[in-house]
């Protein structure tokens, strides 16, 4: 069985996430390959974008998010991403069981018999149209339920979020409506798709990390890997991965470009991060602090993030965490120079950097 070191685990997690070389993928087909978007600030959704695709225009994914063809939506350990439509479906049939479960332990003084009748309310309201947070929120009021209802209810009736709210020029996301409608996944083959799509953007991977993305415990992610035609492989400390077939693996002479992420941006996150270093352990603070509601916008050096970087005064601005010799310099520079211009484009309006 081959073993991975850390540094190939790095390369493969930024190759599936698009981060070796910008795409040229449409819009849904990339958010498909990566496993969606996190973006409780919504313009990183935009950078991540701009990131990894060619030719990337913020037009284009505020006029996917208002036809549908792009969904902003509570998902994965409950917290929000853009997806694809299709995406969408499966990944919230994937983990609405565990999510109500872990909704009614940490909530005690809601039943399921509140959160049923808060869906049916919102549900109601919501039939009309799309409506403001705190008209919904009112509207539970009303209907006797107790106070705090509605951010469960999500679990128990497709929610997304309303553009232009939780756009590039709207970052505030505070407008919400009902999901498409259409067939229900069957939850086992959801949670097995789930499964599948996380070793495909962030793998190779264990049973417990494929839980920490997903938000379930680790007995429901090995039941969804449990028969799936998988790759094994050992980490360096023997921890058990998995990948799917085929997926790719790069080499030690593999490019590693510069790149911009900005806040909350997952390849930064849970287990794969940890287990590549991706972030090192030395330069942690300046990238979570518990004094900021998210995480700092960074840039990765030969794949590692080297600095932080803000959209200061019409242009980005970089900070190093060390200091940086002239190729390196150059290679950052050059890229801050093309964020810049992106900056720049027409689409009107501009978020908090």
């Amino acid at each position: 069985m081959r073993v991975l070191t850390a540094d190939d685990r790095l390369r493969a997690l930024l190759a599936r996430q698009l981060l070796t070389g910008r795409a040229a993928l449409t819009v849904p087909r990339a958010l498909e390959r990566i496993g969606g978007l996190q973006t409780q600030h919504a313009p990183s959704g935009y950078l991540g974008l701009w990131s990894r695709l060619v030719g990337f225009e913020r037009s284009t994914l505020t006029a996917m998010l208002h036809d549908g063809r792009v969904v902003q939506a509570w998902a994965m350990r409950s917290t929000i991403h853009m997806l694809s439509r299709r995406d969408h479906r499966v990944f919230t049939a994937a983990v609405r069981a565990e999510q109500r479960a872990d909704w009614l332990r940490l909530s005690r003084d809601v039943t399921d018999a509140d959160m049923t009748a808060a869906a049916r309310v919102v549900g109601g309201l919501l039939a009309d149209g799309p409506r403001r947070h705190a008209e919904i929120t009112a509207a539970l009021a009303d209907a006797g339920l107790p106070a705090g209802v509605f951010p469960g209810v999500q679990h128990w009736i497709g929610l997304v979020r309303i553009p232009p709210a939780g756009t590039w020029a709207t970052p505030r996301a505070h407008v919400y409506g009902l999901a498409a409608p259409g067939p229900e996944p069957d939850p086992a083959a959801a949670r097995a798709a789930l499964a599948r799509r996380y070793l495909r953007a962030f793998g190779p991977a264990s049973a417990p990390d494929v839980a920490r993305f997903a938000g379930w415990p680790v007995r429901v992610a090995r039941a969804a890997l449990a028969g799936e035609d998988l790759r094994p492989f050992a980490a360096e400390d023997g921890t058990a991965l998995l990948d799917v077939p085929r997926a790719p693996l790069p080499g030690p002479g593999s490019p590693l470009p510069v790149r911009f992420l900005g806040p909350y941006d997952a390849v930064l996150l849970l287990g794969h991060a940890a287990a590549t270093g991706i972030v090192p352990a030395e330069h942690r603070h300046h990238v979570f602090a518990t004094t900021r509601p998210r995480s700092a916008p960074v840039f990765l050096l030969h794949g590692r993030v080297a600095g932080t970087w803000e959209h200061r005064d019409g242009r980005v601005a970089t900070t190093p965490f060390t200091p940086l010799d002239a190729a390196d310099r150059r290679a950052v520079d050059d890229e801050a120079e093309l964020l810049t211009a992106w900056y720049r484009d027409p689409e009107p309006g501009a978020p908090p950097a």
